[in-house]
């Protein structure tokens, strides 16, 4: 591999820009962004240059989408026609089966695997990207790849998952969690819209930490996971109804959210 273009340099795809360069990467690395986000990066040193998709398809040896998902899934036939014969694309779209169906319909086989970094802060744009952002953390690929190695260099935990089975998983520890966020903070919003919020404690401050996440990323997210979601939160309501129903007798419910806390902690810890 000697050439990697960034389709999006922001977070994400500067971050992972920054990684592969501290795993041992040497060759160039491009970007595909606005004028100002490539001269940002190029500042920051997180990309060599700029350089249009047509370009980056015809040269690069890895594509890296890491724009919004309804950007990617768009822009897939268009990167179909220009793909050379030497380039993989892979993404860091949240969601998977749309991504990778769109990728089967329009890029030629074997030159394609979905991905998705577990992984994020809560500033956004390259001059948040960090080369320490995926260590430690899960990082899905939806089939074995060479690019396995590169990501585990990167200090990743790499799981293969296909997209569907993915996406199902993921309405569940990671959409549901951002739901929930948002319901409480309304919730609470509207119950306590005045000085009562003085009596809140970290518990509240720790729950609604997701209620920042913005919507316009959170928009694609859902509306590409739009079944597994609704069933995720089906659940969650009738456990919720379940709670309300049984109030001061929820000893095995408390016992239950104990255990999977557990299980949670045993299964990120990584070294």
């Amino acid at each position: 591999m000697e050439r990697v273009a960034i389709c999006g340099v922001g977070l994400i795809g500067g971050s992972f820009a920054l990684a592969l360069r501290r795993a041992g990467f040497a060759g160039s690395i491009v970007g595909v962004s606005s004028e100002r986000t490539i001269a940002e990066a190029v500042e920051l040193g997180v990309v060599d240059r700029g350089v249009s998709l047509e370009e980056a398809a015809q040269t690069a040896d890895l594509i890296y989408l890491a724009q919004p998902i309804l950007k990617i899934l768009e822009g897939m036939p268009a990167l179909g026609r220009m793909l050379g014969p030497q380039a993989t694309v892979t993404d860091a779209g949240s969601t998977k089966a749309q991504i990778v169906a769109a990728m089967r319909e329009h890029l030629p086989a074997g030159q394609y695997v979905g991905g998705h970094p577990m992984a994020g802060k809560e500033t956004r744009g390259v001059r948040g990207a960090d080369a320490a952002l995926f260590r430690g953390r899960t990082y899905v690929l939806t089939a074995e790849h060479w690019l396995r190695g590169w990501v585990e260099k990167m200090g990743a935990r790499v799981v293969i998952l296909g997209p569907e089975e993915h996406d199902r998983a993921v309405a569940y520890t990671s959409h549901l969690t951002q739901l929930v966020a948002t319901a409480l903070a309304g919730t609470v919003t509207k119950a306590l819209p005045g000085d009562e919020l003085q009596v809140s404690g970290p518990g509240l401050i720790d729950t609604t930490r997701l209620a920042q996440s913005p919507y316009e990323i959170w928009r694609d997210i859902l509306l590409t996971n739009r079944g597994p979601v609704d069933q995720a939160l089906a659940e969650m309501i009738a456990k919720l109804e379940e709670m309300r129903q049984a109030l001061g007798e929820n000893e095995a419910q408390f016992a239950e959210g104990a255990e999977l806390r557990r299980r949670i902690l045993r299964s990120v810890n990584f070294s």
